[in-house]
């Protein structure tokens, strides 16, 4: 694809979300293969587009407050099914977003992440980086066919058998994550203070205005990926134990916060 035509893209959309009912057909979960990347100025785009995605806190950390990686949720750079990811989410935007009440570009998406989950600001819609980000995920979504689902899309639903119990979750915590994230929830960092595995709490962390501080949230992303390459081994009294307790921990603020859910729809599990 020519580079005016991927920016004319990027600035236009390629169509409006279509409204999926429970049982519309949803395309199969596909990936490209990094070796299609093409070597010419769209291939450039991705590529950046990857790293910053990959390597958020290195490569914007003055856009950021967080120590966090778009990647540290949206696992294997947006590949991985129920964990967010990003194939096939170029064809659904734009989209109504029920938290601010309005409809939503691609690009005010990405920012809504950056300034809750990364608990930093937004991105200038023009900037190399955002239209990078664009890029790879437009690419990875070049299958997809626009306006429709993709299998494995967000997050799987699980509900709590009992009443979720931080204690109890505590004590998961310090089976199954701790060695990862750190007893203090603080995660792990390289020698060039890359991160290695994400602060799962206090001021390193998302802010109570990122999804992932929502109790439902956590405890689907939590049963389908954690630990870290053993998804579904978690109970599912075990992952909402686990996220109330992790969830619950002290965290930045959301400056915004009263500002979501005009219409007054906002979800029980809310931080606030």
């Amino acid at each position: 694809m020519k580079t005016h035509h991927l920016l004319l893209l990027l600035w236009l959309g390629t169509g409006t979300a279509v409204a999926q009912s429970p049982t519309a057909e949803k395309a199969a979960f596909n990936p490209p293969d990094e070796a299609t990347i093409p070597a010419d100025p769209y291939g450039d785009a991705i590529r950046l587009g990857q790293k910053v995605l990959s390597q958020t806190s290195l490569v914007l950390k003055n856009y950021l407050n967080s120590t966090l990686n778009c990647t540290s949720c949206h696992l294997n750079g947006g590949r991985q099914p129920n964990a967010a990811p990003w194939v096939g989410i170029w064809g659904v935007f734009p989209e109504y977003r029920t938290r601010n009440a309005r409809i939503y570009s691609l690009q005010d998406r990405i920012n809504d992440c950056f300034e809750r989950s990364m608990n930093g600001k937004a991105l200038p819609y023009d900037s190399k980086e955002m239209l990078g980000m664009l890029a790879y995920m437009h690419w990875l979504s070049k299958d997809v066919p626009t306006g429709m689902d993709v299998e494995g899309r967000g997050f799987i639903k699980i509900t709590a058998p009992q009443e979720p119990d931080a204690k109890r979750g505590e004590k998961v915590y310090a089976e199954k994550c701790a060695a990862c994230h750190q007893t203090d929830g603080q995660g792990q960092y390289g020698p060039n203070g890359e991160t290695i595995f994400p602060a799962l709490w206090g001021d390193k962390s998302f802010n109570i205005g990122a999804s992932m501080a929502r109790l439902n949230t956590a405890a689907a992303f939590t049963k389908a990926n954690m630990p870290l390459g053993q998804g579904y081994t978690l109970t599912d009294q075990e992952a909402f134990d686990v996220a109330l307790y992790f969830t619950r921990q002290p965290r930045p603020d959301f400056a915004e916060k009263s500002l979501d859910w005009p219409e007054g729809d906002k979800p029980e599990d809310a931080r606030y």
